[in-house]
């Protein structure tokens, strides 16, 4: 259904438009067109303060109608316990990409969420032991979650050990997916013995100082390191790169963030190190696995491609299925419409906000 606005989408409201199965499908297609050289090269800006940073990420879909989606994220990660709000904050801003119409302004954080998990399931198709049983997740949050769930799809998981420095938040994780494999909360002493017993290994923290050493694995795993998204973060020793496969999400941006960049740093490795793009292999120009003892790495600092897909798939099932709310930001009421929003009006009067769907 076209209108003459912009669409509002809440967080539930993406929450219950996008699923991991159909976010894993898009962004796999969105790597293969990148590594085909189909799309254009993404573009991040970043700022950092002192608490926390900004980062936009942009790009352009590949698809037969063109879109634009820029997010503008916050990235605190003691928000939750000094100030009771999310770790993430910011929204996604979609524009038609033939006429530069603004389509939609949705909430990040879903979105953000199941793409990054996606990506670390497509990465695990390609790159993880088809014979993983077994892994570690670092970090029981939303994104160790939704990054679990993606596994489930990719490989026939019967174990998982999940860590997190908050042991309320582990024994949470256990409960959540007792019923699907067995799960066994672990505290940071018990670390180490669990890497050594993993084929697959997943961190999404937001360390500074790495805790994942060159010894604590064995040949053979796969590592999806998540956590170190802006220059400070850190979840991997610099040596335990140094001796491994590295495939990065975006070769340039792993030159300035994600573990790649701290081994630079250090003078461990050059970017010449790094094996490949994910997108490389997903199409086909490169292999991936190619033995059963390479430990590989995929250094997953966020491609903007991943949130082109991702909210493509929200704003197309929203329009289908008339989830949320219009406003025309020109300040002229769109009489074309039809129908006015009464949800939350006294909020949103002075926005003229407007809804076709009811």
């Amino acid at each position: 259904m076209e209108t003459t606005g912009t669409l509002l989408l809440r967080r539930k409201d993406v929450a219950n438009l996008l699923d991991i199965d159909e976010c894993m499908l898009a962004v796999e297609q969105a790597f293969k067109l990148y590594g085909e050289g189909k799309t254009l090269p993404p573009k991040v800006l970043g700022i950092h303060v002192k608490d926390g940073g900004f980062h936009i990420k942009a790009g352009l879909s590949w698809a037969e109608k063109a879109y634009f989606v820029a997010k503008v994220n916050a990235n605190f990660p003691g928000n939750s316990k000094q100030c009771g709000l999310p770790t993430i904050q910011g929204i996604i801003v979609v524009c038609d990409g033939k006429n530069g119409r603004l389509l939609a302004l949705t909430d990040s954080i879903e979105i953000t969420i199941v793409r990054t998990g996606a990506a670390t399931g497509v990465a695990a198709k390609y790159l993880a032991l088809s014979t993983a049983r077994v892994v570690t997740i670092c970090g029981c949050g939303k994104q160790g979650k939704i990054s679990l769930k993606a596994l489930l799809k990719v490989r026939p998981l019967e174990k998982v050990y999940a860590f997190d420095i908050d042991d309320s938040s582990s024994e949470k994780f256990r409960k959540d997916f007792s019923k699907d494999l067995e799960v066994i909360s672990i505290a940071g002493s018990q670390l180490a013995k669990s890497l050594g017993e993993s084929q697959i290994v997943v961190t999404c923290t937001p360390s500074k100082e790495p805790f994942i050493h060159a010894a604590d694995i064995k040949p053979g795993t796969f590592i999806a390191a998540v956590g170190a998204d802006s220059e400070e973060k850190q979840e991997l020793s610099t040596e335990l790169v140094a001796l491994s496969k590295i495939v990065v999400d975006i070769t340039e941006q792993s030159r300035t963030i994600g573990e790649v960049h701290h081994a630079i740093e250090q003078k461990k490795i050059t970017i010449n190190h790094v094996y490949a793009e994910l997108g490389m292999i997903v199409s086909g120009k490169k292999p991936g696995r190619e033995s059963d003892e390479e430990i590989i790495i995929f250094d997953s600092t966020g491609m903007a491609l991943q949130d082109v897909a991702a909210a493509t798939i929200v704003y197309e099932k929203a329009m289908e299925k008339k989830v949320g709310a219009i406003v025309n930001f020109s300040g002229q009421e769109a009489h074309d419409q039809g129908f006015r929003s009464s949800n939350d009006q006294k909020n949103i009067d002075t926005l003229k906000l407007w809804s076709p769907f009811r």
